[in-house]
């Protein structure tokens, strides 16, 4: 377990009860996929977080699951006192085969779990994971440069801004910059691909 992974498990507190619940993460499974479509509606519904405009249904959330899983990748969720608190996962991010040593990220947090540490304890569980595998650096493309949040929990974990692409959406009646962050996971950049064992590589 990595130290960036270690000191983001957390103790939540639960603002309607009181209570101290212990955030933990794992990998999603189907059961977990309605929650996982009532996490990601509320960003398409009420931010610029996500380009989409209307919710994806559960069962098209469940073959972007399937999609992620088929190609190796991880998809996990933090779970808090039995709930789904969050979800993290990554993809391609390219389709031409020489982009398959890249992926891409995406963090969501339940709104009522927000500024407790899930979106650290997430993020930081799937660069450990996914630098255990083949992949050599990591893209986050953050909708809306002036998402603060999602700025700073990338910079924490190692990510380095890398540019902003200037209006490339258009929701809510305005137009949406796109911020671009990265960081090397595994061996990065410092031998060609097939060379170096799993146990050379560091998140």
């Amino acid at each position: 377990m990595s130290n960036d992974y270690a000191r983001a498990v957390t103790s939540i507190l639960d603002p309607r009860d009181h209570q101290h619940r212990t955030s933990s993460v794992r990998d999603a499974t189907d059961a977990d996929v309605p929650a996982i479509q009532q996490i990601y509606a509320h960003y398409v519904r009420h931010t610029l977080s996500t380009f989409e405009e209307e919710p994806p249904t559960v069962d098209e959330m469940r073959s972007r699951q399937a999609a992620v899983l088929r190609a190796g990748l991880p998809y996990l969720v933090a779970e808090a006192g039995g709930a789904v608190v969050g979800y993290s996962y990554a993809t391609v991010y390219r389709p031409r085969p020489a982009y398959r040593y890249t992926i891409e990220d995406s963090v969501y947090v339940a709104p009522d779990a927000q500024q407790r540490g899930v979106g650290r304890l997430l993020l930081s569980a799937l660069i450990e994971r996914c630098a255990a595998g083949p992949w050599r650096q990591m893209i986050a493309v953050i909708g809306n440069s002036n998402n603060t949040g999602s700025v700073t929990l990338h910079e924490k974990l190692g990510f380095r801004y890398v540019g902003t692409l200037t209006a490339t959406g258009y929701k809510f009646g305005q137009w949406i910059d796109t911020a671009l962050m990265q960081r090397e996971i595994g061996l990065g950049q410092h031998t060609a691909p097939e060379l170096g064992s799993p146990e050379d590589r560091q998140p």
